[in-house]
């Protein structure tokens, strides 16, 4: 029982991170374009993150909870294996200031452990190729829609007297959705994984489901960790992509929460660092502005994060097993 308690207690710490490393996607815009300062900023997010768990249903979570790898082959040391992976990439990433997927980052260690512990057979690929097909998809529409955003808005505020005071209202709503699909979709991460430990352990009955005690805890801590960090990597989405503004940073937003509220309700978890990069490079590309360096930068950590992270998680699995 104490093995139980003691990985929960490590996906709490892997929810935390998880706020911390990708507080910059919720606020890197708003921050960047002087809508809200830094600190501000990050109490606004943190608080949508929190109240995320009021307006969605838990699909994301079932889905990491028995929809990616077999409920029998998630066992306790699995899922602490895959843990480790998670945050040791994320640790990694945030250390060389670079937004990667903390979603994708924990696929990769629940594979890796899974395939070492219970081979091939044990992974969900029905689950699975919709979440790869995300991975290449989000980041797509992230960029097609700010950009149909960006243009739409262009259109509709030109000639508007006190303009950029709508800019600035539209962006605080457009960072408020952000951060609220933010929390929906990856608290939920970790509200599956706590309830798989609990459900391979024998402690949630017969039928798999999220208690409620879970459900708060995930939203609470995920909004804490938003609020203890997210600078460095702020820096790199909001400054070293491509200029923004209000305007543009509310079209990148809006994009961004529209995605995260579609692949919610379809239960997908997707990543909300590579929805919300697609979404500042579609800002860019319609202002034929963008720093091709740290986008290349950006996408060599998407390329690794699957496969060290299931390398990590599964060189943990068979220091178990061995």
């Amino acid at each position: 029982m104490n093995a139980i308690y003691s990985v929960i207690l490590i996906a709490f710490v892997f929810d935390f991170i998880n706020g911390f490393h990708d507080a910059a996607n919720s606020i890197a815009t708003i921050v960047t374009t002087g809508v809200l300062k830094p600190f501000h900023a990050v109490l606004w997010a943190a608080f949508f993150n929190f109240i995320a768990f009021v307006f969605f249903h838990l699909n994301v979570a079932n889905t990491f909870g028995i929809g990616l790898v077999s409920p029998d082959s998630l066992t306790t040391y699995v899922i602490f294996s895959a843990l480790i992976g998670a945050i040791s990439f994320n640790m990694i990433t945030w250390f060389f200031a670079l937004p990667s997927s903390s979603s994708h980052a924990l696929i990769g260690g629940l594979v890796g452990a899974a395939v070492v512990h219970h081979g091939w057979h044990s992974l969900v690929f029905s689950g699975l190729t919709k979440t790869f097909i995300a991975i290449i998809l989000s980041p797509l529409l992230g960029i097609g829609i700010s950009g149909l955003l960006l243009w739409l808005l262009n259109r509709l505020f030109k000639g508007r007297k006190k303009s950029a005071v709508m800019d600035k209202s539209l962006q605080l709503l457009s960072s408020a959705l952000l951060s609220l699909g933010h929390g929906a979709n990856d608290a939920q991460k970790t509200m599956g994984i706590i309830a798989a430990i609990l459900f391979s352990n024998h402690l949630l009955g017969a039928h798999f489901y999220i208690p409620w005690w879970v459900i708060i805890s995930c939203n609470l801590i995920i909004g804490i960790g938003t609020l203890a960090g997210g600078c460095r990597i702020i820096r790199t989405l909001g400054t070293q992509i491509t200029p923004l503004v209000p305007r543009s940073g509310a079209a990148a937003e809006t994009s961004s929460a529209l995605i995260l509220f579609g692949a919610t309700a379809l239960g997908i978890p997707v990543s909300t660092t590579h929805i919300v990069t697609g979404a500042i490079v579609g800002i860019g590309l319609s202002q034929h502005k963008i720093q091709w360096h740290t986008l290349y930068r950006i996408t060599y950590a998407w390329l690794l994060t699957l496969p060290v992270t299931a390398l990590i998680a599964a060189g943990v699995q068979c220091l178990h097993l061995f």
